[in-house]
């Protein structure tokens, strides 16, 4: 089949190789000029391992390619993904769906035969409606089913996500579109990788709602971990106790400084102005919201502590290592990381920062912190050391080094990667979340 992305972003691009990987003839469309001149030259415009490889094997085997034209990209095209951004509205936390719209007009503008359009993007509840009307509007006489067919992609694991989906959820109104969406998923369906068909106003939700419940789930052990730290109680075991329930599982719950990144953030907001539209509030999802925006500066504060509160802190210096929301990834979106370096800028910290491949996204939005060459750059001079993003290199950190270079021997953990006993036997004033 021949399918057209619209959108070569972090969504566009990953599920684009990984269809031409199935042997699809994939177009990548983009209006930005630059990004498709990179791509043609195997630069890749987002860091996700394996990515590149990816591209370039089916850019090479002729199923991959990249151009500025929708147009032409989406003459021919059985299925035509809509795979551009839909961030937080100003003002009202909306999602923005104006890229949506004027794509769904220029595909209705240009097609020349019949064809499925798929919205990729995370919309609200409704948005494939509209933009089945806008397509009619342009006055095409070409047969058009307008599906809703969600990501649910972990930026760091998206390659296997795709490859090995728990699930592929498929919203269509009409036959045509059920059986075009078959056939693109055809290789995964013979891996019997489960295909739930829905309506397309429940497969809009079903993306929002997954999203609000995962964030839940750590914020709910986030404020198990402050529990933990007040009663004397390990956040770790809780997690483990509770996660070995089947009903309830393991992950997301890692305790920490509180989610970012390109989903959950505006995913949890955008649900909420759907549910107060429809006169249905969704208090727990609110609270979820509050909850994580404020737990991003006490983790600011939990480092003040550290150093012996604020007034203490005054003139110190702090290493972060670790900027971006989550490891194996340079997305900095919404990152703990910036509201915990401003809290400590605020209080009159000097602060420097390592990240193995965040610091180009981060210079401009921490334009007071210190970005370094390396993680023992950052420490060297340190009166703390904070771990802010699991990444491997921060795993097994030269302990008897960093104390060496550090100004002092503190160890703030906000991941919990580290063995209290064994940092505390090296010397150190070790602090973590939810461990007393």
């Amino acid at each position: 089949m021949k399918i057209a992305m619209v959108g070569s972003g972090y969504v566009g691009l990953v599920s684009g190789a990984c269809f031409a990987d199935f042997g699809h003839e994939v177009v990548c469309i983009d209006k930005d000029q630059g990004k498709i001149d990179r791509l043609h030259d195997g630069i890749m415009p987002i860091y996700e391992p394996g990515l590149d490889a990816l591209v370039e094997s089916n850019v090479k085997a002729g199923r991959l390619s990249f151009t500025t034209s929708l147009a032409e990209g989406i003459a021919g095209a059985d299925a035509i993904f809509i795979a551009v951004g839909t961030p937080s509205r100003r003002g009202d936390g909306h999602a923005d769906l104006t890229f949506v719209h004027a794509v769904a007009r220029e595909v209705g503008e240009n097609l020349a035969g019949d064809a499925v359009v798929v919205t990729k993007s995370t919309v609200p509840v409704g948005t494939g409606d509209e933009v089945e009307r806008i397509i009619r509007d342009t006055g095409t006489r070409h047969r058009v089913s307008v599906v809703s067919n969600p990501e649910f992609l972990r930026e760091g694991a998206a390659i296997g996500d795709f490859k090995r989906p728990d699930r592929i959820v498929i919203g269509a109104e009409d036959d045509f579109g059920r059986e075009v969406m078959r056939e693109v998923y055809r290789p995964l369906f013979l891996n019997e990788s489960p295909i739930l068909f829905t309506s397309r106003r429940t497969s809009e939700l079903i993306k929002y709602a997954a999203n609000a419940f995962l964030a839940t789930k750590i914020t709910f052990i986030n404020e198990m971990a402050d529990l933990c730290e007040k009663v004397g109680a390990n956040v770790q075991d809780v997690a483990r106790g509770i996660g070995m329930d089947n009903r309830i599982g393991p992950k997301f719950l890692h305790a920490g400084p509180g989610y970012g990144g390109s989903c959950f953030p505006k995913d949890t907001l955008a649900l909420l102005k759907t549910a107060e539209d429809y006169d249905s509030p969704t208090r727990i999802v609110e609270a979820v919201v509050k909850t994580n925006d404020s737990r991003k500066r006490a983790m600011g504060r939990k480092v003040l502590e550290a150093l012996g509160g604020v007034e203490a802190a005054r003139g110190k210096k702090v290493a972060l290592l670790g900027l971006t929301f989550k490891p194996n990834t340079d997305d900095m979106r919404d990152s703990p990381a910036i509201a915990i370096a401003q809290t400590l800028v605020d209080a009159g910290v000097e602060v420097a920062a390592y990240d193995p491949e965040g610091m180009d996204l981060a210079r401009p939005m921490m334009p007071e912190v210190a970005m370094c060459e390396d993680p023992y750059e950052a420490i060297a001079g340190a009166d703390a050391t904070v771990i802010v993003t699991e990444w491997d290199a921060f795993r097994a950190l030269d302990l008897k080094r960093v104390k060496d270079i550090a100004s002092e021997p503190v160890l703030v953990d906000l991941r919990n990667i580290y063995n209290p006993e064994d940092v505390r036997a090296a010397g150190f004033a070790y602090t973590s979340v939810g461990r007393v």
